[in-house]
Formats: C-alpha cells, sequence, structure tokens
C-alpha cells in the first residue's frame, strides 16, 4: 500500500514538473486606466523614479522597501535600485526608452524572491482633458512560477499588482 501510494505520488510530482516544463519562457501582462489628469502631468509621475514611493504598488504595500538612485534623475539612464525583506525583494530598473508625454520604458530586473527579467512599458494617450494609461510587462517566466502556474492564474495575481498600482497613479496624478 505504501509503496502504490509512493509511486502515485512521483509519479504525479513527474507529471507536473513534465507540465510546467511545456509552460512559455515568457510571461505578458497588460492593464489600463483613464487618469483624469493632461498626459504631462501623467508623464512626470512615471519618467521619474523619486515619484514612484506615490504610486508604484511595491513602494505602497511594503514599508520595509528602501530605494536608491543613480543615473539621470529621470528619464532615460535614471535607476533604481530596491532592496526589502518583504514582498517587494530586491532588484534594480533603469528607464531605456522615453517618448515624450507618450510612453517610458523601464527594463526591470529582479534578484529576489525570483531571478526575472521584464520590460514594462508605460503608453499615455490623450483621451480629452484626461491621458488613458497603459501598463504592459513582458518578461521572463521562471520555471517556479511555471510550475505555479499550473494552480493558480498568474495574470490574475501579477494582474492585480498592476491595477493596484494604476489605482495608486491615478489617484497621485489626479490630485
Amino acid at each position: 500500500m505504501i509503496v502504490a501510494i509512493s509511486v502515485a505520488v512521483v509519479v504525479i510530482v513527474i507529471g507536473v514538473l513534465t507540465l510546467a516544463a511545456t509552460k512559455s519562457n515568457t510571461i505578458s501582462i497588460r492593464r489600463e486606466t483613464t487618469i483624469d489628469a493632461p498626459p504631462a502631468k501623467v508623464f512626470a509621475i512615471i519618467d521619474d523614479f523619486h515619484n514612484w514611493k506615490s504610486w508604484a504598488p511595491q513602494d505602497v504595500e511594503d514599508a520595509t522597501m528602501t530605494r536608491s538612485f543613480s543615473g539621470a534623475s529621470a528619464g532615460k539612464g535614471a535607476v533604481s535600485e530596491w532592496d526589502s525583506t518583504k514582498s517587494a525583494g530586491k532588484g534594480r530598473m533603469e528607464i531605456t526608452e522615453v517618448v515624450p508625454l507618450r510612453a517610458v520604458t523601464v527594463v526591470v530586473d529582479f534578484q529576489r524572491p525570483l531571478v526575472a527579467h521584464n520590460v514594462n512599458r508605460f503608453e499615455l494617450e490623450p483621451a480629452g482633458s484626461s491621458t488613458h494609461v497603459t501598463w504592459i510587462m513582458h518578461g521572463t517566466n521562471p520555471y517556479i512560477a511555471k510550475v505555479m502556474s499550473l494552480f493558480v492564474n498568474m495574470d490574475s495575481v501579477l494582474g492585480k499588482h498592476f491595477e493596484s498600482g494604476l489605482a495608486n497613479l491615478k489617484a497621485a496624478a489626479e490630485r
């Protein structure tokens, strides 16, 4: 009986690990919102890492997080590194492309809790006196995340992070 249960457990584990291995090596998340503020105001908040403490979910939700800044003060070449003892983990991000008032691209390299490399792009479209903001992330899908995705909808889990950030960005820009 114990042997049969052990064999069944091994078969299930091998099946899960094999199925996870077939998952994509990349992940993509996209969320959008409309903010009642002009593109210039929204852009200034995104384009300067010093402003992220007012809206970025990891900054707002993890009080143990500390940030350091280097490179340009804002825009292309601006760098921020962070470290946290809680959910935000540790990593580095750099603004690599800017289209004034239209888009900001940020390369994000996580060291902890998982090693991952992502590209986040914020696209801004004027919408009358408002701004339509789209946050798109493309990145690596580490093997452990592939395993987790068999049990949890990663778009939903990570999407909540983006939705929270966009809600915070909206509140910051509309003040």
